[in-house]
């Protein structure tokens, strides 16, 4: 059996590369050695990826792209296919699992620096990924064709019919009809289970090309490819397989356990990962009286809906992402991991993900003064890191520090002043402080307490 097995594999890679692949991505890929638990999530993203495909082709199987009928054949899958319940519950509770796990893939290349160089094309592969993965998300929240979706999916799409001259036309275009409409949900369709999904294979392929090509970081941002032994292997390196395969096992067992424990005891997950309206079918003459896009769109729909002119909101919205993409460039600081960056980056990093998570929060309440005004300032703040980032990553007098100062807080304030009444000038004023302490904490911080700016020193080796 054995020889047998040996010569099938011979004549294979007689005629495609199998074992030449399998040691060049895995038995022979070094990667550092002191991976952390924050390293079990880009694994976990590709887990959840072939969970959405496979239990997607199981609902399509069932699913009629069809205005008339797709609510009606979701309850038929729901109700009458057999385990169909379960694998719609998979897939509802994927799609909020895949953007969990995408985004602490994300927060720890920001804590590692994972987006520097020589890794600046893996970054803009896994920003695209990220962008894509929004589409895919989106195209495929209308499907049920319940209230939520329909209603969330006229609201999305109006939003580019607030582009100057060309937007009422893009409208349309997206839509295929003057309003959400059986033409909406089979181009939806389409796209959701056969166009998006070949280009997130793709990407996914070319952003572990790309990763393997110059090599993975590490926590301690030290490039292991530097000190090599004789056989030109890294001294800080281990083989992929079978260490980390074997490691990466434990993460998927912890990971599978608290998604079947959210499938089988809590899959609407509070009206966060199937909102309640979606339970109704979709009614264009009823509008619901609170619409918002599903939690993992929040924060970026916050940023949107802070800016009171619609044009002026999808300007910031795509800003909000695009400022993520040019990270690499807007990060020049030589060490990579937070580690050994100062205490005020550590903060800064922290700080941001907090932001993030509010402006997220905030996104999912109904439109009030006082919850506006948060998210105005939150997104304030939301672009204010990556001031700091580029203003931390080179040594700066403490003059500079005090320009950013009021150049930053001069903006806040004459918009602020565009602005104020006598019925809001308490709350604007009360909330200003929030922008205002963030930025006298990064910018004028090191001019006080110079210990908070200070980095430590970087190892020339990996520690364990």
């Amino acid at each position: 059996m054995g020889r047998m097995m040996t010569g099938l594999l011979e004549w294979v890679d007689a005629r495609f590369p199998l074992t030449k692949l399998w040691r060049e991505h895995l038995s022979e890929y070094y990667a550092p050695k002191n991976f952390n638990f924050w390293y079990f999530f880009g694994s976990l993203a590709l887990l959840v990826l072939v969970i959405q495909i496979v239990t997607g082709i199981f609902l399509t199987m069932h699913y009629k792209p069809d205005a008339e009928k797709a609510f009606a054949s979701v309850e038929y899958i729901m109700r009458d296919v057999d385990w169909g319940w379960l694998i719609r519950y998979m897939h509802s509770t994927g799609a909020s699992s895949f953007f969990i796990v995408v985004y602490l893939h994300m927060f720890r290349g920001l804590i590692y620096g994972s987006f520097k160089t020589p890794r600046e094309l893996i970054w803009l592969f896994g920003m695209v990924i990220y962008v894509a993965l929004m589409a895919e998300a989106f195209m495929g929240y209308l499907l049920p064709w319940g209230q939520m979706s329909y209603w969330g999916a006229q609201v999305i799409v109006n939003l580019f019919g607030a582009i100057p001259g060309f937007g009422q036309d893009l409208a349309i275009w997206i839509r295929g009809d003057y309003v959400v409409s059986d033409a909406t949900l089979n181009r939806f369709f389409a796209l959701h289970v056969i166009a998006v999904p070949l280009v997130l294979v793709f990407l996914v392929i070319g952003h572990i090309m790309a990763l393997h090509e110059v090599g993975s970081n590490n926590p301690d941002g030290v490039e292991i490819k530097k000190k090599k032994d004789a056989k030109g292997i890294p001294l800080d390196g281990i083989p992929f397989h079978p260490y980390y395969t074997v490691k990466d096992i434990v993460g998927v067992v912890v990971f599978l356990f608290i998604f079947s424990l959210v499938v089988f005891y809590a899959p609407e997950m509070g009206g966060y990962f199937l909102e309640h309206a979606n339970f109704e079918p979709a009614n264009p003459l009823k509008t619901p009286e609170h619409i918002a896009p599903v939690w993992y769109f929040t924060p970026f729909y916050t940023v949107l809906r802070a800016v009171p002119n619609p044009f002026g909101g999808v300007i910031a919205m795509g800003l909000a992402i695009v400022a993520l993409f040019l990270l690499p460039w807007i990060d020049r600081h030589p060490i990579k991991s937070w580690r050994y960056r100062s205490a005020l980056h550590r903060a800064n990093l922290l700080i941001f993900a907090a932001v993030f998570v509010v402006l997220g929060y905030l996104g999912t309440k109904p439109a009030t003064p006082v919850l506006g005004e948060m998210a105005l300032r939150f997104s304030e703040m939301y672009f204010t890191f990556f001031f700091v980032l580029w203003f931390s990553s080179r040594p700066r007098s403490p003059r500079s520090g005090w320009t950013w100062t009021v150049v930053l807080l001069g903006v806040i304030t004459l918009y602020d002043l565009s602005r104020i009444g006598a019925g809001n000038a308490g709350l604007i004023l009360g909330a200003w402080l929030l922008p205002a302490a963030y930025i006298a904490l990064m910018f004028l911080g090191p001019q006080f307490a110079p210990a908070l700016a200070k980095d430590g020193e970087v190892p020339e080796r990996v520690t364990t």
